[in-house]
C-alpha cells in the first residue's frame, strides 16, 4: 500500500509563493502517476496538477501559469511550486496517486492565502 506523506502548507499574503512537498513510500516501483488535489471550504475536490512518470505535467486551468509540478528527490517525491497566490486558493492540498489504478491519497495539508 503505497503512502503519501505531504508537507510545506502555511499561511501566506496574497500574491505570494509557497512549495508543497509530497514523498510516497510503500512502494518500490516508480508510481505511474502523482499529483495535488485541491478543496476549498464547501466545495468538491479538483484536481490542481498531475505527472506521468517520465512525463509532461498537466494544469488545472486555474492554476496554469502560476504554478510548477515536477518530480524529483527520488522518484516518488512530487514537488508543487505555486506563486501569485490569490486567496481563492485556499484549501487543503491533498498528494494524489494513481500506480496501476490503485489510487492513494494524503492526509492533506492546509494552504491559507490571507493578509
Amino acid at each position: 500500500q503505497v503512502q503519501l506523506v505531504e508537507s510545506g502548507g502555511g499561511l501566506v499574503q496574497p500574491g505570494g509563493s509557497l512549495t508543497l512537498s509530497c514523498v510516497a513510500s510503500g512502494i518500490i516501483d516508480s508510481i505511474n502517476v502523482m499529483g495535488w488535489y485541491r478543496q476549498a471550504p464547501g466545495k468538491q475536490r479538483e484536481l490542481v496538477a498531475n505527472i506521468v512518470d517520465g512525463g509532461s505535467a498537466r494544469y488545472a486551468e486555474s492554476m496554469r501559469g502560476r504554478s510548477t509540478l515536477s518530480r524529483g528527490g527520488g522518484k516518488n517525491t512530487v514537488y508543487l511550486q505555486m506563486s501569485s497566490l490569490k486567496p481563492e486558493d485556499t484549501g487543503v492540498y491533498y498528494c494524489w496517486s494513481n500506480h496501476l489504478g490503485q489510487i492513494s491519497w494524503g492526509q492533506g495539508t492546509q494552504v491559507t492565502v490571507s493578509a
